[in-house]
């Protein structure tokens, strides 16, 4: 996993810590961004086939994950079953909206975008599937 690219999810604690639990149990096999935080680091958008190793709280690599499938789409397009797919529970699209607004509208992604971003029904997410690596 070494010569992998890294890929944090969230920011180190307990969020990040239950992403990465549920890579490992496989119960995670998605996770999206907000489009607007790739623009700002510079970042492009990943596609199907890039590979990465996905580092715990502790900035080890603790997965590595091969994107499957990757579409950037407006955040109301995100559906029930994409939602279960991210491994957190959620119950369907209204659930894991909620939560990612929350994410999107933290001090931390503020800090780094310089302001609070609005979220709108047109609002860009990248919408990534994955699968796990054999280690």
């Amino acid at each position: 996993m070494d010569d992998l690219p890294p890929l944090e999810l969230a920011f180190p604690g307990p969020e990040r810590d239950r992403g990465v639990a549920a890579i490992l149990n496989g119960e995670k096999t998605a996770f999206t961004g907000l489009l607007e935080l790739h623009e700002k680091a510079g970042e492009p958008v990943p596609g199907p086939g890039d590979r990465f190793a996905v580092l715990d709280s502790d900035g080890r690599p603790a997965a590595a994950i091969e994107l499957t499938e990757v579409r950037v789409v407006p955040i109301k397009e995100i559906d029930d079953a994409y939602a279960r797919a991210e491994g957190r529970g959620y119950a369907g699209a209204a659930e894991w909206r909620a939560d990612h607004e929350r994410f999107f509208r933290s001090e931390g992604v503020a800090a780094f975008l310089g302001r609070t971003p609005e979220i709108t029904d047109d609002t860009l997410v990248v919408a990534q599937h994955f699968r796990r690596l054999d280690p």
